[in-house]
């Protein structure tokens, strides 16, 4: 389900399974009767359980310093569809996106593609009209059969490995990795950053067969704190940032802010262009991305930790960020994820939840998030927006976690309230 979509497939003709089909096989022929715009501009690609939303963010705010149009596609949505594909910061307009459903419409795309996969295509017509220097694509699920995976790319980047999508990508980190280590192209070089042994052991293997070159943090490029900053050394062309600061919170950040400076230095002479040290320095101190510890009111923070590895970091985000605060969680989250790893790792820094209903088929029910809630304090929630706002103002630390889908709904709902 993705919202606002169904109106343009409606209002072209251009029909979409609402289902996942991994392969590569339906695209490859869709994209074909575009014209294969996937062929057209420049591309870094990036797979990953965690990481990839901010690792682009990184990137983007340090290619836009170096003068360059940066097109990006990224999913789940934040608000609807439109935000999922950006040239320029700018999400995709109704006029652009009705554009390229006439494309589709009269390419013959419809009934061919699923909804992720008709979507993808949309993404790569739009960055060929908008004439985008280069393109962060995020793969949607996985990455060997994932519909992004038609790219030949720059540089490919892996952020991090664990266990997710296990129904389609198998139960073991190794599967898991087999998959994220798909977007791995020949002669193209891969960065990857901290994962478990079985999951960096897939990409190396993958790297040998492709004879791609692994950049790997701890490695061939490093991050560390500085006095002034954080200090980022990459060894492979002996450059050192001493001064490096970020606004995004989280000692995982300065992680991904270290894969994409490193992505940067594949991406730049790719482009022909000379690499800035300024422009890195001022563009990671400027990068924010939407639901990743994004404070949307005074005292309220939303944080999209949807599985156990990216809450593990939210917990030792509170820990750094908030040492002595009393911190209230709103949760809603999806039942295909791992829901009591989650809460026991958000039970760390809370003993006070509510839980909420999302809309969307996928969504654990508050009650079953309840019940399996170790908390002392434990309670359903009704209206969500109200009582975030009573709680702003009542300068309580509440963070909402657990599904971006619950991200976009309360955002949505604080917008459409705030307009009112």
């Amino acid at each position: 389900m993705i919202p606002q979509f169904d109106r343009y497939k409606e209002k072209w003709s251009v029909q979409s399974d609402d289902v996942i089909k991994p392969g590569l096989t339906a695209i490859q022929e869709a994209l074909s009767l575009v014209g294969n715009p996937e062929q057209q501009f420049q591309v870094v690609h990036i797979a990953g359980t965690n990481g990839k939303g901010s690792t682009l963010t990184f990137i983007e705010a340090i290619a836009k310093e170096h003068g360059l149009r940066v097109g990006k596609f990224m999913s789940p949505c934040i608000l609807d569809v439109h935000d999922q594909i950006q040239v320029a910061s700018l999400s995709i307009t109704t006029g652009e996106m009705d554009g390229v459903f006439e494309q589709m419409h009269k390419a013959g795309l419809s009934g061919k593609l699923t909804d992720f996969e008709l979507l993808t295509v949309v993404a790569f017509l739009h960055f060929v009209n908008s004439h985008v220097d280069v393109a962060l694509i995020e793969t949607g699920m996985g990455g060997l059969l994932d519909s992004t995976n038609v790219v030949t790319p720059i540089v490919s980047i892996i952020p991090s490995i664990a266990l997710e999508h296990t129904k389609f990508l198998g139960n073991s980190i190794a599967s898991i990795a087999h998959h994220k280590a798909g977007i791995i192209k020949q002669n193209r070089p891969v960065i990857i950053g901290e994962m478990p042994q079985e999951a960096k052991a897939a990409v190396y293997e993958e790297s040998r067969k492709k004879n791609a070159h692994v950049l790997e943090l701890g490695d061939q490029f490093y991050i560390e704190q500085s006095t002034t900053g954080e200090k980022y050394t990459n060894d492979e062309n002996g450059l050192t940032l001493t001064i490096l600061k970020r606004k995004m919170k989280g000692q995982h950040q300065a992680s991904n802010m270290a894969l994409a400076i490193t992505a940067f230095f594949e991406v730049a002479p790719a482009l022909n262009i000379p690499v800035s040290l300024q422009s890195i320095i001022v563009g990671v101190q400027q990068a924010t991305v939407l639901g990743r510890y994004e404070e949307v009111l005074p005292h309220i923070i939303l944080d999209g930790a949807h599985n156990p590895a990216s809450a593990e970091k939210l917990v030792a985000t509170i820990h750094e960020d908030l040492p002595d605060a009393s911190v209230t969680f709103v949760v809603g989250i999806l039942a295909d994820k791992d829901v009591k790893a989650v809460l026991r790792h958000l039970e760390q820094v809370s003993d006070c939840f509510y839980f909420v209903d999302i809309d969307n088929p996928r969504a654990m029910p508050a009650e079953q998030l309840l019940q399996l809630s170790n908390a002392k304090e434990k309670y359903i929630l009704q209206d969500c927006t109200a009582f975030i706002k009573d709680q702003s103002q009542m300068h309580s630390k509440t963070i909402v976690s657990g599904s971006l889908y619950l991200l976009a709904e309360i955002r949505n709902s604080l917008l459409k309230n705030d307009s009112q």
